[in-house]
């Protein structure tokens, strides 16, 4: 094929106003090309246009000799889009969690976005949700509450370290978010909804693998004690993606304001035995003591584990925005190993186990054996 992309003449109009004109050019393999302009001036309208993602007014485009309007799923299964504004919005999350405890301002944060400061508040908004000091203030309450939760610490140091300028202030914020006093939290922690940001790059990210490096599996035998396990159920769910369709992806902010003994919140495939009918074999849920007795949270319950092995696959560090590959890697390793080989077999009794993808530590799975 000798032009990758082949962009023939599209027009936007938005009422009288033309905002892109008549834009046409090719691309071979191998080339890159470059849009610039000032903010306004339909670089994003055009890129839209081009993917079929807006309807153009006049013209027409041919990637990889496909008409994407016509065929946007076959487009999006061959071609990786980032929004330049999605990329702004990320990058400054990235640097409010990195000085969440410094003094920054909104033309700090314009700085890292590369928009200017009413732009940069604007699409902050639009992408989170929220504005830039609600987004800074829920994830400040809810780092504070897990510090409160862990450690011996008095609430004015606490108050103080969140960038907050006065205790008062502090305790009618905390009150607002979770409904609780803080002072009251500390002594009691019961479990709340903690803000937990997803980065707007991986939720707008299509989905891409690429199997064709072979990474390293790291593979061995863990115990798990007998415990308690607070879970939220699904209606069909049997993977991650399907669950927060159905639950919501919220669900993992309160789980983790439950102090865990594995110190992480986990996903569990269920064993048919502790399978609820019309509900998800698939589960989020935290592990606590066999003795739990504390708060369970409306609309969550409590399913007893017992002791149990488990081999536990870890794969190799991975970029963020690979955490697809990341899985699938770990998954068909779990598929082609063999347990007999250490004189295990797999154990259906009990639940398959996935933590959290977080890059720097791979991608980790428990599956048991007996």
């Amino acid at each position: 094929m000798e032009n990758i992309l082949e962009v023939t003449n599209p027009s936007k109009f938005y009422g009288t106003k033309k905002v892109v004109n008549k834009l046409s050019f090719k691309i071979k393999e191998g080339e890159v090309l470059g849009i610039l302009g000032a903010n306004g001036a339909g670089k994003t309208t055009s890129i839209e246009c081009i993917l079929g993602t807006k309807k153009m007014d006049e013209g027409k485009a041919l990637i990889l000799g496909i008409e994407p309007k016509k065929n946007r799923k076959r487009i999006f299964e061959k071609v990786s889009v980032q929004d330049e504004r999605i990329l702004a919005v990320q990058r400054m999350q990235d640097f409010i969690e990195k000085n969440l405890y410094k003094e920054f301002t909104l033309l700090d944060l314009s700085k890292v976005s590369l928009f200017s400061p009413w732009y940069s508040y604007r699409i902050f908004k639009e992408h989170t949700g929220l504005s830039i000091s609600d987004y800074i203030r829920k994830l400040r309450l809810s780092k504070s509450a897990l510090k409160l939760r862990d450690k011996r610490t008095k609430i004015i140091d606490i108050a103080f370290e969140m960038g907050f300028k006065s205790v008062d202030g502090y305790q009618r914020a905390f009150q607002k978010e979770f409904n609780c006093n803080p002072y009251e939290y500390s002594k009691n922690p019961i479990p709340i909804y903690l803000f937990n940001p997803y980065g707007v790059k991986f939720k707008n990210m299509e989905v891409k693998r690429n199997m064709e490096k072979v990474k390293n599996i790291f593979i061995q035998v863990v115990e798990k004690p007998a415990r308690k396990v607070i879970i939220k159920r699904g209606i069909k769910a049997t993977q991650y993606f399907e669950y927060c369709e159905e639950v919501g992806c919220d669900i993992w902010g309160l789980l983790t304001s439950i102090k865990s003994i594995s110190g992480e919140p986990v996903c569990l495939w269920l064993p048919e035995k502790y399978v609820k009918e019309n509900t998800s074999i698939y589960v989020q849920g935290v592990e606590v003591e066999e003795n739990y007795d504390g708060v369970v949270p409306e609309g969550l319950e409590i399913i007893e584990l017992p002791k149990a092995r488990y081999l536990m696959f870890q794969g190799e560090p991975f970029k963020e925005e690979d955490y697809c590959t990341a899985i699938e890697e770990v998954q068909e390793s779990v598929k082609k190993y063999d347990p007999s080989v250490i004189g295990y077999e797999w154990d259906e009794e009990n639940p398959k186990i996935q933590l959290e993808p977080i890059g720097e530590r791979g991608y980790i799975e428990l599956h048991p054996i007996k």
